[in-house]
């Protein structure tokens, strides 16, 4: 059976770490075959705020957006067509690692500099 620890959590109170609580299960005589950390891979991911989007001059599928994080403003090139000012989206800068390896990094899309 899977479930998920923030689910547990709802019904005990468990100030154990995934790890220790796995083990202390397993001591007890119930099997624990495997703990998963989903997105445990990815590092320089954040929320950000879509504050323009326009038209990228040089592609008919392109859009040259501004979002904001706490504390800057980023221009990116993006794909999606259903972007809007207010938005919130997942903003993974320049050395963010996502799962299978990837490493994201600055470059020019279309002749326009995508942070």
């Amino acid at each position: 059976m899977r479930f998920s620890l923030n689910w547990l959590r709802e019904f005990v109170d468990i100030p154990l770490s995934p790890k220790v609580l796995a083990d202390k299960l397993t001591m007890a005589g119930l099997e624990v075959e495997s703990v998963h950390n989903p997105g445990a891979e990815i590092s320089g991911v954040y929320v950000a705020e879509v504050v323009t989007v326009a038209k990228h001059p040089n592609a008919d599928r392109l859009s040259l957006c501004d979002v904001k994080t706490n504390d800057k403003v980023y221009s990116i090139v993006c794909g999606a067509k259903n972007m809007l000012p207010g938005d919130k989206v997942a903003l993974a800068l320049d050395g963010a690692r996502l799962p299978k390896d990837i490493v994201i990094k600055q470059s020019k899309i279309r002749g326009v500099e995508s942070q």
